[in-house]
């Protein structure tokens, strides 16, 4: 034929099947080739025409599209498609195109700590929880703090052992329940997490994913979580601190001083009211008297020096008071001192009489 190299179709053999072969008859010219190859596309083969169109994830184009529908396909058929895909001769080449992208677009996370410093409120709410005795080994007396100022209330009366008793009893009540609720975010971290790591580790198979960034995201996810420890650490320490404070609140209440005790401090305060710091052996008497401890007594005389500055008009007035009693306490004592001296001088002629009777 004029215009063509005598030469072309003597002596050549004929082309390799491609899949341009179904829809052409075989004397057809061939397509002409793309215009220009890029590197990537000589490098991982895209238009490789030894492959069959029939089979599946063999045209580029197509396998982007089936990916990307695999979110809207039922479990069955995702791992369906994500097999056809493992099997697929493009995979290699897809899977380092997306290393090359990655290479240039990707964060550089070589820089990033490693390990964040911990939260510093999880930390403050931890130790206030362990001693408590919430957190760590469950001790049978209570926290140390809250065991000291019970057994001080039991010493009392024997109403407070019962209260210590019911204090107790809700403390553990608090405990347990933090303990099953911190079980419950523990697994319910742990099981997202591992979801995760199976769901990196699998996708791993299709796009780079090195351990170091799923430990990363692990670490993220965890972050992430302890929004919930804390909320549920914090409402712990706050369900302690109101069942402390209503304790004390009726701890003082039951600690005031009965009516004679009350009498015979004040009465040796103001007697004593132009040095009212008694002695360590007059505190001991005092205490004896009352019923009370020494430590209690010197409290009394403390809170009280501090009322009489602050309001001297009242003091002034019940100081009066108290001084006019133990006056009348005082004319009492001589006049039944006279009496009881005068009733013998009495009684003797009398008794003269009876024995002159007698005799």
């Amino acid at each position: 034929m004029d215009g063509q190299d005598p030469g072309y179709g003597q002596g050549v053999p004929p082309p390799p099947p491609s899949h341009y072969s179904s829809m052409m008859p075989l004397g057809a010219p061939l397509p002409p080739p793309p215009l220009a190859l890029s590197s990537s596309d000589v490098k991982y083969n895209l238009y490789d025409t030894s492959i069959n169109e029939s089979k599946p994830f063999n045209d580029v184009n197509g396998m982007l599209q089936q990916i990307m529908s695999i979110v809207d396909q039922s479990l069955d058929e995702a791992q369906a498609r994500k097999h056809a895909f493992n099997q697929s001769r493009l995979k290699p080449a897809f899977f380092q195109v997306l290393c090359e992208i990655k290479e240039k677009t990707a964060i550089n996370i070589r820089n990033l700590p490693e390990d964040e410093p911990p939260d510093s409120q999880l930390m403050r709410l931890d130790n206030m929880l362990i001693a408590e005795g919430i957190a760590g080994p469950e001790r049978t007396g209570g926290s140390s703090s809250s065991a000291a100022s019970a057994n001080a209330a039991a010493s009392i009366n024997d109403d407070s052992a019962l209260e210590h008793g019911d204090y107790r009893a809700k403390l553990s009540q608090i405990r347990q329940l933090y303990h099953s609720e911190l079980e419950k975010y523990e697994q319910a971290c742990n099981d997202f997490t591992s979801h995760v790591i199976n769901l990196l580790r699998e996708q791993s198979r299709a796009r780079p994913i090195s351990p170091r960034e799923i430990d990363r995201m692990v670490m993220i996810i965890r972050k992430k979580f302890s929004s919930i420890q804390l909320q549920l650490k914090q409402s712990t320490c706050e369900a302690v601190m109101i069942l402390r404070s209503r304790f004390l609140d009726a701890r003082r209440k039951r600690r005031n001083f009965s009516k004679t005790a009350t009498e015979v401090l004040n009465e040796y305060f103001y007697s004593h009211l132009s040095n009212p710091y008694p002695s360590e052996e007059a505190k001991e008497e005092l205490a004896r008297k009352c019923s009370i401890s020494v430590s209690q007594v010197s409290n009394w005389f403390g809170n009280k020096r501090i009322r009489y500055k602050k309001n001297i008009g009242k003091a002034q007035e019940e100081a009066n008071l108290y001084a006019s009693k133990l006056a009348n306490q005082a004319a009492q004592g001589v006049g039944g001192m006279r009496r009881d001296s005068d009733s013998p001088q009495q009684d003797k002629p009398a008794r003269k009489v009876r024995s002159r009777v007698k005799k």
